[in-house]
């Protein structure tokens, strides 16, 4: 034991190059809730005046572009990814209503999977496989845990 401890030296900073279009993973703004899964790294930042979602390969080293994710009138936080890196999950906010939204990255496509929970929801996460997600509602006045899948029908209240 104590020789697989001997190797470990401590936490580091890794610094991440920059793409083609100027863009890195570590930037001056607020990069919050980062998640990864694989070789992808999920987080919110507000880069660009408002927060939004970004998802960083670790493979290819760079920024991923993720369009039809983020809205002008949403703000995005708490994200995670499935182990695959297709489906992104996160708490959105419009016109003061929470939701949980699903981003598919193959098809682009966003769609609200509690639009029809009448309550605020948080801290979204997702299984490996993109099948199960896990959030917290506040619907009974108290903040109870819910499994959805990701067509936006329950499987279970914890």
């Amino acid at each position: 034991m104590a020789g697989l401890l001997s190797s470990c030296t401590g936490s580091r900073l890794i610094n991440f190059p920059f793409d083609s279009a100027g863009r890195s993973l570590n930037s001056p703004f607020a990069d919050v809730t980062p998640a990864i899964a694989g070789r992808f790294i999920v987080f919110a930042s507000d880069r660009r005046g408002s927060q939004d979602i970004y998802l960083y390969d670790t493979v290819a080293r760079s920024l991923i572009d993720l369009p039809g994710l983020n809205a002008i009138d949403t703000i995005e936080s708490n994200p995670a990814i499935s182990e695959n890196g297709r489906y992104i999950v996160f708490a959105g906010s419009r016109e003061g209503r929470s939701g949980v939204y699903l981003y598919d990255r193959d098809t682009r496509q966003l769609r609200n999977i509690t639009e029809n929970l009448k309550a605020q929801v948080r801290n979204p996460t997702i299984s490996a496989d993109g099948n199960a997600i896990a959030f917290e509602s506040g619907a009974n006045g108290q903040w109870d845990i819910l499994i959805y899948n990701r067509f936006g029908q329950p499987i279970k209240r914890l």
